[in-house]
């Protein structure tokens, strides 16, 4: 019998047809364009006029390929699975497959225990990926191909994601860079991001397959990859039919059923009636065509005055906005009426663009008539004034202002969207308050509109014109353009049509601007008199859709796109002064041409690759340098200080003792995060113990690819990937011996600060580390200690016991470290004393000259110019002093106190410097925010709060891999701008309230009265935590509404950066106050507080900002912590409280143990579920009562009658769920994930919510062996363990040797996961993450999900930091880590979860068959997130 294999993917759409011998009679290939239906019922009747009369055997796979197997009822294949089939088939010799699709990267490891790796929630580096940037350079993929074979340089581009690999390459391309080398580099960084983000630490080696459409079309694509892995031509294989290897796989599988093919041509047939929705939809954009009349009549007014260049005379002005994607320019009269303009993309190549226009406005003008003056703007400002000698150049945001107020005097808000920017400035008074710009981010703007249109071979008019008329829009968040692009993909596989696209398209772009650029949380805020203005609001739909979200009619002139334009020349108009124009002639362009070449600087440390356009005048044009010396614009006058500069020299310039007489040998230490705050308290301890200290060397590109193989997590911040090269230079070296500390808790800054944690990632970096680069297991020793560096008694101890257990042979002894210690301790203090000194010399020396000065205020390791990317040199070249945060925040005392937990100390010299540039004039401050650094989500918003306070201005970069820095150029340039209009204008701050104002208490009275709203976490334990907390007096309220509007409220009121858990809590809240359901003068709100290293302890300054903003200041807060934080009268853990919360727990974890063991096998479907009905309302009464007796009891029974519930004697694989608390237990952040798994046939095993205390209880004896804890402290711990174990007694007992298995003991697994990660970890989940995987590996679960919100800090450590080490120490297991966002498409992750359950069925030798008559594919989460 033939067989058919189907691959429905993101892009394309793939049929192979095998014959009784596995040859390949019959394939297909065929792109879909967002239309999977038609496309499937065409391949479908294809194959069928091939096979008429015949059955088959046939299976789908592929992205899409679970909704095409519900339509057709056919088994749906994980595609990694089915194409590791093929793998075996066809090319057995194959060590390592890579494979890459539309959307879609995969690595297949063979050799050994079977490994398969799938992208995440990023898409970035993918087909769709490389579609986007073909686009952007005016060609297709086959011409990306093309270009790339002419290549002679590579430039750096982000490899993490689309979008900023996007805005590397646009700088680039206005810049003047060959497109030919553009190409190149798209495709070196495709390489990157697979390799970086899929190897996760194991590497390449051996034979290696490319499989795959764009590995199959893309020979430069594959080049790049042969020259990155350094593959040898006999290590290469490429086979035929690569783009077909899935589609061919799909078919070879045991899992393909049976099937008539005239029924499934039938069935193919009536395609466009079915339907599955994952993606929410919106109200239509209009509700008649009436409404629809309307909304044109009334934006026909807004007219720009216009005048005809035939008839003009004399002087005219000339504005020419260079922007990302597009070119605009506007030519105006003496009466500012526009005689000529131009909008048009510029096909990657602004300046031919604008000699093209120049040369048509030339040959339109009378005779008599000339250009007075031209300014230009934009993206390309500098290379368009330099190679045609426009008189003026002209920030955008300033020339956009300018449009704005000409045609809206007074404007109050002013919004513009552009190819890729938003800008948003707020007007009071005549003068701008406030300039708002994306970050390193060009989430939802018009490129990205305009690259799906043109992906459907559409254009971007025809596009925006649909959606006016679409009747059920799809929700598309306003999250990352990956994102959203991978909902897009699954709207289409539902059916979506175009214009619901469109319209939800227009949505998401317009809430992106509102909720994640602009942060808005009350339309009022905005004012009454609104303009929007950029391309992106010429489409009718985003404007329509901007109006119906902020309530409010807004103007948008007839020429919107056009405003940057309109703007530099009504400057050009205002700054005539008569003497004539620079401007290039229409002579001087004849024959124009510019030669690129490229250059290494080499006038400083970054040696950046610099393109140098020259033009015909001999002038020529630098770009791509960071700084100013590149382009040689450094004059000979007086250089402002820059104390990144010097702080860089100060930390590092440090002589060490020659190996040849060091007596105790070479020690290396690698120059990364924490070494930037401590690097001479380090290198001064060490050198006086006798070690010759070597440093790896400075920061550059060439280092992080020395890494990148041994990354495990693609999501944790550039200045962690770094240190997988550091490491590796000081292996390179030679250096035998690393130094490299875990410190949790960092020396305090005497400034108030509520804790003195370090960062998660940069307390325990060391152990990923550790865990990552395999030559640290074999002949190069590791040492890397967790130490109390903040205590310097016990940090002599545990240095003494650290050195006597690693380095026993170098016979160190307690004296030599004590008087080492006193040096080094003092050396860091003069450290910083002198960076301090340098503050106050510099900030006398800017106060007393009348000079102006930055406070670039990041974290320590910001000072690394590969990671700053020359930002410093860039704020001096524009005339500005550059200081660091440590060398000011000890000027001033934070005003306490502040809204947030001040716990990392870090942050807590980020407020105080935003307290000392509030009190000094010539002061302003800049934020340095790394791209993923969670912890940022926080103490953005409070500085920015401090600030205005003060009524200063707040500018935050972000930055990561992007090393182009044409948008920190637009947005320190827009910060200069203002206050240089502010001191013409001599405007004065306007000062608010300094310090936060606490909500009000929570009284005694108030506990008869008010109701307590509590955030829902884990379903089955909050449901007895609720009824706890109400036998004991307390009126709560656990919230069970979670549906889309509440992660919407979350959104809108949390920072964009912030973890999904904080989203979900505060959405929870805020949604239940606005629901109308509660007296809000008699409602409360309550959250859970740990007070660890983790974001967590700062839900509670989350949540305060948000009742604020929604208008609900006055509901008090109680915070349920043990630590003393945010203390309430009228709220207290008494005895009682606290031994009915302990009986809730334990019936929750002994409920859900049960449950969940016997729930897959139960001969009646629902009975499991109704036998824990009936106990969880019996137990919900029981709790009013103390009675340890009936307690005991009832626990007992609970597991009696489970025991005895009626079960099917079948085998089903064991799927274990691990990971941050609350996406490991809270169904609608994991997407209900337990019945997604229940229904694949899978048992769930769930470790105990009580283990997390038990985990929390036993930091007293961590911190007591690795840092330091106070003896009262301590026995709080053990008393608590005790009293756990105490209340655990009976149910530890009851299922003790039965089915449902027994929880471990929390000191038996903080011992078993030493050999892992060390127990010092106790941030958020820490070790306790790690141990529960390494307790279900040994305990016969090797099949594991690990659960995480995107980019969440601890888990880069004790989560997907140690999954290789666990696979390396255990094979049998198989783990797959999600990340879980409101934006990730749940397609992608059910995809990678499927993936581990063939491995999973597989590994057991279980067939689905045998666990299910047939396998189901409508899994419970897609009805969830319909319901």
């Amino acid at each position: 019998m033939k067989r058919v294999g189907l691959d429905i993917g993101s892009t394309t759409v793939k049929a192979a047809v095998l014959g009784e011998n596995n040859e390949l009679l019959y394939s297909r290939y065929k792109r879909h364009f967002s239309d999977i239906r038609k496309t499937v019922s065409d391949i479908i009747s294809e194959v069928g006029a091939e096979l008429e009369g015949e059955r088959v055997l046939i299976a789908v796979t592929g992205s899409g390929g679970i909704s095409v197997s519900k339509w057709l009822e056919i088994p749906f294949v994980q595609e990694v699975a089915a194409g590791t089939n093929a793998i075996k088939q066809l090319i057995p010799e194959t060590d390592v497959a890579i494979e890459l699709g539309g959307e879609d990267a995969k690595i297949t490891y063979l050799t050994g225990s079977l490994e398969q790796r799938m992208n995440g929630s990023c898409a970035g580096g993918t087909g769709a990926f490389i579609d986007q940037m073909a686009a952007l350079l005016n060609t297709n993929i086959g011409g990306l191909n093309e270009l790339s074979k002419k290549h002679t340089t590579i430039y750096p581009i982000a490899s993490r994601c689309g979008v900023f690999a996007k805005s590397d390459i646009q700088p680039l391309l206005n810049d003047g860079a060959k497109r030919s080398d553009v190409a190149a580099s798209v495709f070196q960084s495709v390489v990157n991001q697979t390799i970086s983000g899929l190897a996760c630490g194991k590497p390449i080696r051996g034979n290696v397959a490319f499989l795959g459409g764009p590995l199959h079309y893309l020979s430069e694509l594959r080049e790049r990859f042969i020259d990155t892995l350094g593959l040898a031509p006999e290590n290469i294989i490429f086979p035929e039919n690569a783009n077909l290897f899935v589609a061919m796989g799909c078919a070879f599988s045991d899992e393909s059923e049976e099937a008539d093919i005239a029924e499934l041509v039938e069935k193919a047939s009536s395609l466009e009636s079915s339907q599955l929705r994952e993606v929410e939809r919106l109200a239509p954009l209009f509700k008649d065509e009436k409404e629809l009349d309307e909304f044109n009549a009334r934006h026909a007014k807004a007219i720009i005055p216009t005048a005809d260049i035939k008839e003009h005379k004399g002087e005219c002005y000339l504005g020419i906005d260079a922007g990302s994607t597009t070119t605009k320019a506007v030519l105006l009269n003496k009466n500012a009426e526009i005689i000529y303009s131009y909008y048009s993309g510029n096909g990657g190549d602004p300046l031919k663009s604008v000699i093209k226009i120049l040369g048509e406005i030339y040959s339109l003008l009378p005779d008599g008539a000339f250009i007075a003056k031209a300014c230009t703007t934009g993206y390309g400002e500098h290379l368009i004034k330099a190679a045609l000698g426009a008189d003026f150049g002209e920030i955008e945001t300033m020339a956009h202002y300018k449009a704005a107020d000409k045609i809206l005097p007074g404007a109050e808000f002013i919004l513009d969207i552009g190819g890729q920017d938003m800008k948003c400035m707020r007007v009071r008074n005549g003068e701008i308050e406030s300039i708002l710009l994306n970050e390193a981010c060009s989430s939802g703007c018009g490129s990205f509109i305009e690259n799906f249109a043109n992906a459907l071979g559409m254009s971007s008019a025809d596009f925006a014109k649909l959606g006016l008329t679409a009747q059920n829009p799809v929700d598309l968040g306003s999250r990352c353009t990956v994102f959203m692009n991978s909902r897009v993909k699954q709207a289409q596989k539902e059916g979506a049509t175009v214009a619901d696209i469109s319209a939800g398209l227009s949505y998401s772009v317009v809430k992106n601007a509102l909720f994640k650029v602009i942060k808005l949380r009350d339309t009022s805020d905005m004012g009454e008199k609104i303009i929007v203005q950029g391309g992106t609001f010429m489409n009718d739909s985003v404007l329509r859709a901007f109006e119906l979200i902020c309530g409010k009619d807004v103007i948008r002139p007839d020429k919107a796109g056009l405003m940057g334009a309109y703007g530099s020349a009504l400057i050009s108009l205002e700054r005539d002064d008569g003497k004539g124009s620079t401007l290039s002639s229409a002579k001087m362009l004849e024959g124009f041409k510019a030669e690129k070449t490229a250059a290494r600087c080499g006038k400083c440390s970054n040696n950046c690759l610099l393109t140098i356009t020259k033009f015909p005048d001999g002038k020529r044009y630098i770009s791509n340098n960071r700084c100013e010396r590149g382009a040689g614009n450094v004059s000979g006058t007086e250089k402002l200080p820059n104390l990144y500069e010097y702080k860089y020299r100060l930390l590092f310039d440090r002589d060490s003792m020659p190996a040849d007489v060091a007596r105790r040998g070479v020690i290396g230490f690698p120059r990364v995060l924490g070494m930037y705050e401590n690097y001479p308290f380090w290198h001064k301890l060490f050198s006086e113990l006798g070690f010759s200290v070597r440093l790896s060397p400075k920061s550059s590109r060439d280092i992080y690819d020395k890494g990148i193989e041994t990354m495990p997590s693609e999501s944790v911040c550039y200045p962690a990937k770094l240190a997988h090269g550091h490491i590796q230079a000081l292996i390179d070296s030679g250096i035998k011996l690393i130094f490299y500390p875990s410190v949790p808790y960092e020396m305090g800054d005497a400034n108030g600060g509520d804790n003195h944690y370090n960062c998660p990632v940069v307390a325990t970096y060391s152990e990923v580390i550790k865990n990552s680069v395999p030559e640290l297991r074999e002949d190069v020793k590791f040492l890397n200690p967790f130490l109390p560096i903040f205590h310097r008694k016990r940090m002599a101890e545990r240095l003494f016991e650290e050195f006597a257990q690693l380095l026993p042979e170098m016979s160190i002894t307690r004296t030599e470290i004590n008087d080492a210690l006193k040096l080094a301790y003092s050396e860091d203090e003069a450290f910083k004393d002198e960076m301090r000194r340098k503050g106050e010399e510099t900030l006398k020396f800017l106060e007393e000259n009348g000079k102006r000065g930055i406070v670039l205020a990041g974290r320590p390791y910001h000072v690394d110019p590969e990671i700053n990317h020359g930002l410093p040199e860039m704020i001096a070249g524009y005339g500005f002093a550059v200081l660091t945060e440590d060398s000011v925040a000890h000027m001033e005392q934070v005003v306490r106190p502040i809204r947030v937990v001040d716990q990392w100390t870090y942050h807590t010299r980020l407020y105080a410097a935003a307290h000392v540039v509030g009190k000094h004039e010539c002061l302003e401050l800049v934020q340095l925010n790394s791209f993923g650094c969670g912890l940022d989500a926080i103490t953005t918003d409070q500085v920015q709060e401090i600030l205005r306070g003060f009524g200063k201005l707040y500018t935050c970069l972000k930055i990561d891999e992007v090393n182009n820095l044409g948008a920190a150029r637009i947005r320190l340039r827009s910060l200069i701008s203002v206050v240089d209009e502010r001191e013409r204008h001599m405007y004065k701050p306007v000062r608010g309230q300094i310090g936060y104002i606490r909500q009000p208490e929570f009284t005694k009275e108030m506990r008869e009265t008010h109701t307590i709203l509590c955030p829902q976490m884990a379903p089955i334990h909050f449901d007895m935590l609720e009824a706890a907390f109400n036998h004991s007096g307390y009126n709560v309220v656990i919230l069970t509404d979670c549906s889309k509007s509440v992660v919407d409220e979350g959104l809108k009121y949390v920072n964009n950066d912030a973890c999904y858990p904080s989203i979900l809590v505060v959405g929870q809240l805020i949604h239940a106050l606005n629901s109308g359901k509660y007296d809000i003068n008699k409602t409360s709100v309550m959250i859970t507080q740990t007070g660890g290293a983790c974001r967590a302890t700062n839900y509670v300054g989350m949540l305060k900002k948000a009742l604020k903003d929604a208008g609900f200041g006055n509901v008090p807060l109680i915070s349920l912590n043990v630590v003393g934080l945010e203390k309430q009268s009228g709220f207290k853990l008494s005895i009682p409280m606290a031994v009915r919360a302990f009986m809730g727990i334990v019936y929750g974890d002994v409920l859900s143990r049960c449950l969940y063991k016997v729930r897959p096998y139960e001969k009646v479907k629902g009975s499991a579920n109704a036998l824990y009905e009936k106990w969880r309302l019996f137990l919900r009464d029981e709790l009013k009562t103390l009675s340890l007796k009936r307690f005991n009891n009832n626990v007992r029974n609970i597991v009696k009658e489970f025991s005895e519930f009626p079960v099917l004697d079948i085998q089903k694989p064991k799927v274990g769920l691990v990971g941050e608390i609350l996406v490991k237990f809270h169904p609608v952040a994991n997407n209900d994930i337990i019945g997604l798994l229940e229904n694949e046939g899978c048992e769930v095993v769930v470790p105990d919510l009580m283990g997390f205390f038990y985990y929390i209880c036993s930091h007293g004896v961590t911190k007591s062996e690795l840092l330091y804890i106070s003896g009262t402290s301590k026995f709080a711990d053990n008393a608590a363990i005790k009293a756990i174990k105490f209340m655990e007694r009976s149910y530890r007992k009851a299922v003790r040797g039965t089915k449902f298995g027994s929880p471990g003991d929390i000191f038996e697994m903080r011992e078993r996961v030493k050999a892992i990660v060390s127990p010092g970890n106790i941030a958020g989940e820490g070790w306790f993450l790690s141990a529960e995987m390494l307790e279900l590996i040994e305990e016969g679960v090797p099949n594991i999900v690990c659960m995480q919100p995107f980019a969440c800090l601890p888990n880069h450590v004790t989560g997907k930091g140690v999954i290789g080490e666990l696979r390396r120490q255990h094979p049998e297991s198989n783990i797959v880590a999600v990340d879980f966002d409101p934006g990730a498409s749940e397609v992608n992750q059910v995809n990678r979860i499927k993936l581990m359950l063939t491995q999973a069925f597989a590994n057991a030798g279980i067939s689905r068959r045998a666990v299910m008559p047939r396998v189901e594919v409508e899994d419970k989460y897609s009805e969830l997130m319909t319901n």
